[in-house]
């Protein structure tokens, strides 16, 4: 029997009300459009259902990919052969406190900065536009315009291999672009909290508009993309780098560095996996050969 059979067979009795859906293709579920199917494909609805289906895969030994907004990421043309598991039905938003916010893991960004302004809360702005999860911005530490959660998370929750456990601030190690959990990969963050500062909603709606114009003025939102393509390098901004490499508007297949803003790699028409990875790997050689820069990609690859 193989082993997506058995396992559809052990959902069923453990786990009767989850969404479980079978070859559903990853490109529906990521910003880039770009993946085949995913063998199996689950939505969690609580972080109990996922702790449940992460226990389940665990005695079967069955790989399992993490997914949030799938803003981040780029899976390979030929799918993955694992059970993808989709956060984003798991998106609440609750104050906690004064000047607190929790949210689940699924919950976006963006919606918990809407939350904080209608909470007259400030502190949170820069993620207004950012299309992410809380769960994924958790692990990557996720930041813009000179902000970042490590400004105002206080912990974290999440399932680890041992069981669940909640981190402090201190212990989430958050630095750009990294966290514990970037160090933990089996460890399933479900869901954080942070401590803001009273504000007055007019004055934060207006700086998020700000920012949100800033985005669509200097950002190819009108693309599908997997946002910023490269971490940025000491001292060092990938998209000046790479624009002066003179690839602005470099083309593979589908694929393009974008004429907008060259850290961002876009998907015009068709692209594949393979023609993503194939200008990455150009952009890279050459940002090293006209610079001694090694860029390092800032999407989450899955093979």
């Amino acid at each position: 029997m193989a082993w997506e059979t058995a396992l559809d067979e052990r959902i069923g009795a453990y786990l009767p009300e989850l969404t479980w859906l079978r070859d559903e293709p990853l490109a529906k579920h990521t910003s880039f459009r770009i993946g085949g199917a995913a063998r199996r494909m689950a939505f969690p609805k609580t972080a109990e259902e996922l702790i449940v289906l992460d226990g389940v895969l665990r005695e079967a030994d069955v790989r399992r990919v993490l997914l949030g907004n799938g803003t981040n990421v780029l899976f390979p043309d030929e799918g993955l052969d694992a059970v993808v598991i989709a956060t984003g039905a798991m998106a609440s938003v609750r104050r906690t406190g004064k000047t607190e916010l929790a949210a689940d893991a699924g919950a976006s960004l963006a919606r918990l900065a809407a939350e904080a302004w209608r909470a007259g809360l400030t502190g949170l702005e820069f993620a207004h536009g950012i299309p992410g999860s809380v769960g994924g911005g958790v692990v990557m530490n996720a930041g813009a315009y000179d902000g970042s959660l490590a400004d105002v998370l206080t912990e974290a929750t999440a399932l680890f291999p041992d069981g669940v456990r909640t981190l402090g601030a201190d212990e989430l190690r958050l630095s750009y672009r990294h966290s514990v959990f970037t160090d933990e990969p089996e460890a399933v963050v479900l869901r954080a909290s942070v401590r803001l500062r009273a504000g007055e909603p007019d004055a934060i709606k207006a700086r998020m508009d700000d920012l949100m114009a800033r985005r669509k003025a200097s950002q190819p939102l009108e693309y599908p993309s997997a946002g910023s393509a490269f971490k940025r390098p000491a001292g060092q901004f990938a998209g000046r780098l790479i624009e002066d490499a003179g690839l602005k508007g470099a083309r593979v297949g589908g694929a393009e560095v974008s004429p907008k803003h060259a850290g961002f790699i876009v998907n015009v028409g068709g692209a594949t996996c393979a023609d993503v990875l194939a200008l990455i790997e150009r952009i890279q050689t050459a940002v090293y050969d006209a610079f001694g820069v090694r860029l390092e990609p800032e999407i989450k690859i899955v093979r």
